[in-house]
């Protein structure tokens, strides 16, 4: 690869309209990686819309559409670079189904942006979008104070909006030592990568200085080989072309792999990255690598691809302990939403609540409730409906959390302590 600088993967999350993919787009038109010719060529198809300020969250989405014709390997990731690191922006917001896509996306995430409107302040998915990052393992984040330009660069607003911030990921159990907090206009480009000269009284870094002093996490290269695919490819004079995240261990060409719950074997012919050739793959790496002996219609979405020696594990059933965010009404036995699990999204049924616990200190309050409300913890027994691979978090915590979602939003979230094998 030309460029040796550290690598991380980086997830802007935060409430619908707060200026997400504004500062995605804006960011990446500050640092190069969209030229002046392409955000010509969308301020043209956006006049035509009659949508003036939306320019930056399309060239997300136009950009998106561009490279899901051209077929890129690295479909949904875009790469700038600070000083620093090289960042891998990953599945660019401006969805219908954000918080679906977030789940995946904030589980394959070493850091996070979280955009909140200065305006608005917190809202709910802002509350949501906290607690999932904090539950998908996400332990860096820096909190990006947008819009300062509708509120004419207020202080005042935004040390009362920073308090509020600061408030809801004290209560998730964020360490605040590791969260930094810098006011931004995305649509005007202030503070992002040139320091603003409306707000004079704001002596910290920019949004791009600020991405640096995120950590790398160190990589779990010991951990046994998992790598859950996100989508199946079948290329004319290639073949069968996958594309995932390396979560734990390594994956090199030539290897004899497992893929389950498919239960297939198969071999790794190449690896590509950012449209290069490597020999190998590490956790954190988005690779699609060409796999022979095993078709496109043999492994989909979801799928776990690990070695035979140490195969990744299908569940029948497995313990977990879980937070109920937001439900509408109470989780009983028997109550069946949707696990979104690494890239697997099936269908589970809670078949026991065995305690609930203080979501606090994470005592038992009480054995076998008969029910479970939003605010509870608790430790419960899940039955997937169709064979799901979810490691233990003793094992291989990368592959141990998930969500639930249902009715169009998160009910909870969790994670796996223990499993019985199928």
């Amino acid at each position: 690869m030309a460029t040796k600088k550290p690598h991380l993967n980086l997830v802007f999350i935060g409430h619908v309209d707060h200026g997400k993919s504004t500062c995605i787009g804006r960011l990446f038109y500050e640092t190069g990686v969209i030229s002046p010719q392409e955000l010509e060529k969308v301020k043209k198809e956006i006049a035509e819309l009659g949508k003036p300020t939306f320019e930056w969250a399309f060239l997300m989405d136009v950009s998106k559409e561009e490279r899901t014709k051209g077929m890129t390997i690295d479909l949904m990731h875009k790469r700038f670079e600070t000083d620093k690191y090289y960042f891998t922006v990953i599945d660019a917001p401006g969805h219908r189904d954000f918080v679906k896509n977030m789940i995946t996306g904030a589980s394959q995430a070493d850091a996070a942006v979280l955009v909140v409107d200065v305006k608005d302040g917190v809202m709910q998915q802002t509350r949501e979008h906290a607690y999932l990052a904090k539950v998908l393992g996400i332990k860096q984040l820096l909190i990006a104070l947008n819009k300062m330009d509708i509120i004419n660069y207020d202080e005042k607003r935004y040390n009362e909006v920073k308090a509020d911030v600061e408030k809801l990921l004290k209560g998730v159990g964020f360490n605040m030592e590791k969260v930094r907090f810098v006011p931004i206009s995305a649509l005007k480009g202030e503070n992002l990568v040139k320091p603003s000269e409306n707000m004079p009284w704001y002596k910290g870094p920019t949004l791009i200085q600020a991405l640096d002093y995120f950590e790398v996490p160190e990589k779990p290269v010991n951990l046994p080989l998992r790598l859950p695919i996100q989508d199946v490819y079948s290329i004319t004079g290639v073949g069968t072309v996958p594309v995932g995240r390396v979560e734990t261990g390594v994956l090199k060409v030539n290897d004899r792999v497992i893929i389950e719950p498919a239960h297939i074997e198969a071999e790794v012919k190449s690896i590509e990255m950012h449209h290069e050739q490597i020999p190998e793959a590490l956790p954190g790496d988005n690779v699609g690598f060409n796999l022979r002996g095993v078709t496109k219609e043999q492994i989909k979405r979801g799928d776990v691809i690990g070695h035979p020696d140490k195969p990744p594990t299908v569940a029948k059933e497995f313990t977990a302990q879980i937070i109920v965010i937001n439900h509408p009404t109470v989780i009983t036995v028997g109550y069946t939403p949707v696990f979104h699990c690494h890239t697997a999204q099936v269908a589970c049924k809670f078949k026991k609540l065995l305690k609930q616990l203080d979501p606090k200190t994470g005592a038992t309050i009480k054995e076998n409730p008969d029910f479970l409300k939003t605010g509870d913890a608790a430790i419960v027994v899940i039955e997937p409906t169709k064979p799901l691979v979810i490691e233990k978090k003793d094992e291989i915590p990368q592959m141990a959390t998930f969500a639930i979602r249902d009715m169009g939003m998160t009910i909870g979230a969790g994670i796996c302590i223990d499993v019985v094998k199928r």
